[in-house]
C-alpha cells in the first residue's frame, strides 16, 4: 500500500476512520477482502496469495494495522512485510509490546513503515525513518512512501479533506472517503521508487501504470457504538473498478 489517511479519536461519531490506496504490480496474485479461514475468521483483510500476508486488515476484536513500503533496498530473499501485518492481527501481545518485538525483528524486512493497534491507541514504527515516541497523537495522520505525515501535495490535501468532512455536522459517507484517495495524475513510468517519479507521485493518490498501480482503495469507519464499516474495491490497470467487497460487523468485547 501507498497511501494511508486516517483519523485517530478526531470524530466523537467515528474513533477511528480508515481511506487507503495498495499499490502493486498487477502480476502479483492477490485475494480481495474477505474473513480468513485461518483465522477462525475473525481476521479481515484482503491478501498476497504469494507471500500470503496482507496490507490492511482488522480483527473482530478491534485490532488493526496497515503498512506502507519505503523505497531504497528490495532483497527479495528478506521475509515479506505483509506478514508484519497479519503477525499482529492475529496476536494477542499488546500494542506497546509489539513495538518493542520490532526493534529486534524489523531490519530483517525490507523497508517498512507500520501503523497498528486499535481504536484506543495507534502505534507507527518503521525500519528506515528515525522516529520518536512510537504512541500516535489523537488526529488526523497521513502516511505514503516516506515518514508519517511527511507533507507529500496528497498528504497535506486529503488530510485537509479530511478535516472538512470531519468539520461538517453531515454524516459521513464512505464514498467522500474514497474521494479522498482517488486523486489522479498522469500515468507513470513503471519503476516503484518515488525518486524516478518526481513529484507526480507525491502529488497523486492514485497510481495508473500497465505494470504497476493502484490495486484497491479501502475505507474502514469504526463508529462509537463499535460498528464496523469495511469496502474495498478492486482496479484493472486503467483505474477501472473491477470488484467491490462490503462487511458490516460489531467488534467483539
Amino acid at each position: 500500500m501507498c497511501f494511508l489517511l486516517f483519523a485517530l479519536r478526531a470524530d466523537a461519531r467515528y474513533p477511528l476512520i480508515v481511506a487507503a490506496n495498495r499499490d502493486e504490480f498487477h502480476h502479483r496474485a492477490t485475494a480481495p477482502a474477505a474473513f480468513w479461514p485461518d483465522s477462525d475468521n475473525m481476521l479481515l483483510a484482503g491478501r498476497d496469495l504469494i507471500a500470503g500476508g496482507t496490507w490492511l486488515g482488522i480483527h473482530r476484536n478491534g485490532r488493526i494495522a496497515a503498512l506502507t513500503n519505503l523505497p531504497g533496498d528490495n532483497n527479495p530473499a528478506r521475509p515479506s512485510r505483509g506478514s508484519l501485518v497479519s503477525e499482529f492481527l492475529q496476536n494477542s501481545v499488546s500494542g506497546l509490546d509489539y513495538c518493542e518485538h520490532l526493534r529486534s525483528t524489523a531490519d530483517r524486512y525490507n523497508g517498512f513503515n507500520l501503523v497498528f493497534g486499535d481504536t484506543d491507541a495507534l502505534y507507527y514504527v518503521s525500519n528506515r525513518v528515525r522516529i520518536g515516541e512510537p504512541l500516535l497523537q489523537s488526529g488526523i495522520h497521513g502516511l505514503s512512501n516516506d515518514a508519517l505525515n511527511t507533507p507529500w501535495p496528497k498528504v497535506v490535501d486529503g488530510k485537509a479533506r479530511l478535516q472538512v468532512m470531519l468539520d461538517s455536522s453531515a454524516e459521513l459517507r464512505t464514498q467522500q472517503l474514497f474521494d479522498l484517495v482517488a486523486t489522479r495524475g498522469p500515468t507513470h513510468s513503471e519503476s516503484t521508487d518515488p525518486a524516478h517519479h518526481g513529484a507526480a507521485i507525491r502529488a497523486s493518490a492514485f497510481i495508473i501504470g500497465e505494470q504497476y498501480g493502484t490495486r484497491s482503495s479501502t475505507v474502514l469507519m469504526v463508529d462509537a457504538q463499535r460498528t464496523v464499516r469495511f469496502e474495498e474495491r478492486s482496479f484493472d490497470r486503467h483505474g477501472h473498478c473491477t470488484n467491490t467487497e462490503r462487511y458490516r460487523f460489531i467488534l467483539t468485547e
